[in-house]
């Protein structure tokens, strides 16, 4: 069976996920294999959290209906942390100290960074399907980090690239002085630096959560930037982007997967329209990444959020590696990871030797009509 799982389990997942009807997804008992779902389920960033818990809610439901993992049935243990680093220890604390060996999540950078040392002593295998700081896996010190997603340099060149493409002459590069929007922020600033068509008109740090952006919006509009690349999540971008569209600002606004969000587009409303975004590639011509985003409609009668199909594949992988290891040795585990291919929505994957996912990129996005879609 072992040979078989990335087949036989998608299979009968996608068969017979369409006419599933949510319900309970597992009994807590001493034979069950616990999964550990960590992310922000409450507050203002849930929205990046809630679609990973509905994706692995969904995996779990038709993997437990089929036999489970190596014949446990698996069982979700889901933790809020409300996307902030100091209670991000304390979920990373609980897991560990409930049993679980494998995590998904989490969903925030900073989040991620503050839990990692505490997996790591547990020898906890934790796979995120949204957290982009590439010092995450390329500083070496958490080999038990996997994502699903590429990291913030890839996405970086995408915005610098799409903004020479649009043939922007001075940006203005903003961030929220949090691990993932200052952590892309400075990528951002490097790929402009070192590209002769574009230069940065400013660089600035903004507070999380103030009311009034109004001071660095003053400060785009006297630089004389033609462009805003900003790093960080919706809150804060929706009211600057508000803001500098009250001023009547025509200034290019490209933002990050903290903000291709939904979300975003409410809470900004008419002033979101013509915002550009980087988020995960476009997988719609994949019958996986069809089949999910149905089943999610079919669970939920809605369509999936931000991260949802690479907290899919997130599921899929890490469950993946445990029946390929049969067992949840951490280091059988690590080994299936890094050799093993699983079917998911995001294509075959397997992890290389830092943890990223290969073959996993970013697209360019644009809000129009109210909604993101695809700059081709």
């Amino acid at each position: 069976m072992k040979k078989s799982i990335n087949k036989t389990m998608v299979s009968t997942i996608m068969s017979t996920l369409l006419g599933l009807t949510f319900a309970a997804t597992g009994v807590a008992n001493a034979d069950t294999l616990k999964l550990g779902v960590a992310g922000p389920h409450s507050g203002d960033l849930a929205s990046y959290g809630i679609p990973t818990t509905k994706a692995a809610k969904l995996v779990v439901k038709q993997i437990n209906s089929k036999g489970g993992v190596n014949g446990k049935q698996v069982e979700l243990v889901i933790e809020d942390d409300v996307c902030k680093p100091e209670i991000a220890t304390n979920t990373a604390t609980k897991l560990a100290s409930e049993g679980v060996k494998l995590v998904i999540g989490h969903i925030c950078s900073g989040a991620t960074k503050a839990a990692l040392p505490i997996y790591k002593n547990a020898k906890i295998i934790v796979m995120s399907p949204s957290a982009t700081s590439p010092g995450l896996t390329q500083s070496g010190d958490y080999p038990n980090f996997y994502r699903t997603i590429a990291s913030d340099d890839a996405q970086a060149a995408k915005e610098v690239e799409f903004a020479v493409s649009l043939g922007l002459k001075k940006i203005a590069v903003i961030h929220d002085k949090g691990d993932y929007g200052k952590g892309l922020a400075e990528f951002a600033k490097k790929f402009i630096e070192a590209n002769d068509k574009v230069e940065v008109a400013l660089y600035e740090g903004v507070t999380p959560g103030a009311v009034d952006y109004s001071a660095v919006v003053q400060k785009i509009k006297r630089s004389g930037a033609d462009g805003v690349i900003f790093g960080g999540y919706h809150p804060e971008a929706s009211k600057i982007v508000t803001q500098m569209r009250k001023k009547r600002m025509k200034t290019v606004f490209i933002s990050d997967d903290g903000v291709k969000d939904d979300t975003f587009i409410k809470v900004a409303g008419k002033y979101a329209e013509g915002v550009y975004a980087t988020g995960p590639q476009d997988n719609s011509k994949n019958p996986l990444s069809k089949e999910a985003i149905e089943a999610h409609k079919k669970a939920y009668n809605k369509d999936p959020g931000a991260f949802y199909e690479n907290a899919y594949a997130a599921t899929l992988a890490i469950l993946a590696a445990v029946e390929e290891a049969g067992s949840t040795d951490y280091d059988a585990v690590t080994k299936a990871l890094h050799e093993h291919e699983t079917d998911t929505p995001l294509g075959k994957i397997k992890f290389d030797e830092k943890g990223d996912a290969i073959g996993v990129g970013f697209a360019m996005y644009q809000v129009k009509d109210g909604k993101y879609v695809e700059v081709k």
